[in-house]
């Protein structure tokens, strides 16, 4: 029998009450990350995104946050994909941020807008230029024979662009996601955790309520 049952733990790093709260979710959230951030935790920015298909099939996969803006979370993929095709057809989306060393996760639910091909372009060319090439050698989501096929592209590219800038992909592109509700969990002792849901109201401004952990 798996002893996986067993594997316990109290949670004790902090506690979040009212008071803790600030009335817009994305200046606490900026203030969550900016601490993980500073706690020096590996990649601070990842999160899980969960998309749907058009059967209802959720899939998930982790991406990195590349922007924070007012109204939402950036992130950057190849259009081509499964989780840039499936938001296509239905733009509901959910990002999770597992903080586990801080006993905190943040979680979102809200739609995703496609970028300004602007925006896209200030953030490919931002990218080290080999990651650049990485993101046209990429057919994303789709079969490959061998690893070796992607290696010997990537030479080719790199051969076929080693004194000249490298043109924005018209299949590379990202996505806004704004948030109509964010959940904010601490961990706490007994499994007495500490949730806090934040919902978009019709006027813009956020509901929040204390949830049972």
């Amino acid at each position: 029998m798996s002893k996986f049952n067993q594997y316990r733990r109290e949670y004790t790093l902090g506690s979040l009450e009212e008071g803790d709260l600030n009335p817009d979710p994305m200046a606490l959230f900026k203030e969550w990350l900016d601490v993980a951030v500073a706690a020096e935790i590996p990649d601070p920015n990842a999160m899980t995104i969960a998309t749907v298909n058009a059967k209802g099939q959720p899939s998930q996969r982790i991406v990195l946050l590349k922007d924070l803006h007012a109204d939402g979370f950036v992130f950057y993929t190849n259009l081509g994909s499964r989780k840039a095709q499936e938001l296509a057809h239905n733009p509901h989306i959910s990002l999770h941020f597992p903080w586990h060393m801080l006993e905190r996760q943040v979680r979102v639910c809200g739609t995703a807008q496609p970028l300004s091909r602007s925006a896209v372009a200030k953030y490919f060319f931002s990218r080290p230029k080999d990651s650049q090439l990485g993101a046209i050698v990429s057919k994303q989501s789709q079969p490959v024979s061998s690893r070796q096929m992607l290696l010997t592209q990537f030479a080719q590219l790199q051969q076929k662009y080693a004194n000249g800038e490298i043109p924005l992909p018209d299949f590379w592109g990202g996505f806004l996601v704004k948030p109509e509700q964010i959940e904010f969990w601490q961990g706490g002792e007994h499994r007495l955790h500490d949730r806090f849901e934040y919902t978009k109201q019709a006027d813009t401004t956020w509901h929040i309520q204390r949830l049972n952990p």
